[in-house]
């Protein structure tokens, strides 16, 4: 199955200053609020308490609101609630940040607040905690995960095609997760485990992305040679392109409809994978590819180990 046509001539490497523009001004806007705004960290990395309670019928239509306006009034203005499960199952998720001031008794006072501001008894389903010490844990490890996996991709694209295949790659992944940080914080919403997780899943999607089109680009070097390498590289693009489409295309399908059907409790995850797959897809041939091209004009013809066209080898065994 194709979507493009095998014999389509999309002039991508002509749009490519533009695009390093319009990416370059995407990414320092993403410092910018960085710096401004920071990262509103969500309770796996900040620390903090979160209850799941399930309100009987008895209490009448409660929604999100209701509960953020009782627990507000019990003293935790910056609670975050969202309701777990189906709308008849009436179970909710309270997470209250980790506060200055020791509190021994915030089960019980959360308890006591719901069950007094609701007119029921409320049900306690699970509650766990996260300390300061161990959130502050979790955040080391998160980015180091996120460097590590970037160091391990550079040294993987370096033995699978050569040095000059690896900055564009990683580039191109450190995009992708600065642009869909920048997303949430731009939106105001949490980063937490789910969205680290979600960054990782997407380094690995647009990695693969990657290296399908590297992999065509290596081989129509062989073929052609260095010497117009625009023109190679839009050729591998192009007969890659209807994959990339197809590829990108069934899993936005899968992740728009987690998004929209799968509820608050994975929709940061749904979303940061949405954003991601449609980041990844950009940035393999506009970020990975251009970065090829600039070090294979700079080093290409002069790098070590560099492999001469499949035809010049040819020729010279044949002498």
């Amino acid at each position: 199955m194709e979507l493009v046509r095998p014999d389509t001539q999309i002039n991508f490497v002509g749009q490519a200053r533009i695009c390093a523009v319009v990416s370059a001004v995407l990414v320092a806007a993403v410092l910018v609020l960085a710096f401004v705004r920071g990262l509103t960290l969500g309770i796996d990395f900040s620390g903090g308490t979160v209850l799941q309670v399930e309100i009987p019928a008895e209490a009448g239509p409660v929604d999100e609101g209701t509960l953020r306006g009782v627990v507000g009034d019990a003293g935790h203005p910056d609670a975050v609630v969202v309701r777990f499960g189906a709308v008849e199952e009436r179970s909710f998720l309270i997470s209250v940040p980790v506060s200055k001031e020791k509190q021994p008794n915030l089960e019980e006072d959360l308890m006591g607040a719901l069950a007094e501001g609701l007119g029921a008894p409320v049900e306690r389903q699970r509650i766990e905690s996260v300390g300061p010490r161990i959130g502050a844990e979790l955040r080391r490890s998160g980015i180091g995960a996120l460097v590590l996996s970037w160091a391990l991709i550079l040294i993987y694209i370096w033995f699978r095609f050569q040095l000059r295949y690896a900055p564009g790659a990683v580039l191109a992944l450190i995009h992708d997760v600065l642009i869909t940080a920048g997303v949430f914080i731009a939106l105001g919403f949490e980063f937490n485990l789910q969205v680290l997780a979600a960054l990782l899943v997407v380094i690995g999607y647009s990695l693969n992305d990657t290296i399908v089109i590297y992999d065509r680009i290596r081989e129509n070097i062989e073929l052609r040679g260095r010497t117009h390498i625009e023109d190679v590289v839009n050729q591998s693009v192009n007969q890659t392109l209807s994959r990339t489409l197809l590829t990108s295309l069934t899993t936005l399908l899968v992740v728009v409809t987690l998004l929209l059907f799968g509820g608050p409790v994975i929709r940061d995850f749904a979303l940061a994978l949405m954003i991601g797959v449609v980041v990844g897809t950009y940035s393999t041939i506009y970020i990975a590819s251009s970065m090829l091209i600039y070090l294979e004009r700079r080093f290409g013809d002069s790098s070590p180990g560099a492999r001469p066209p499949r035809r010049a080898r040819a020729g010279a065994s044949g002498s």
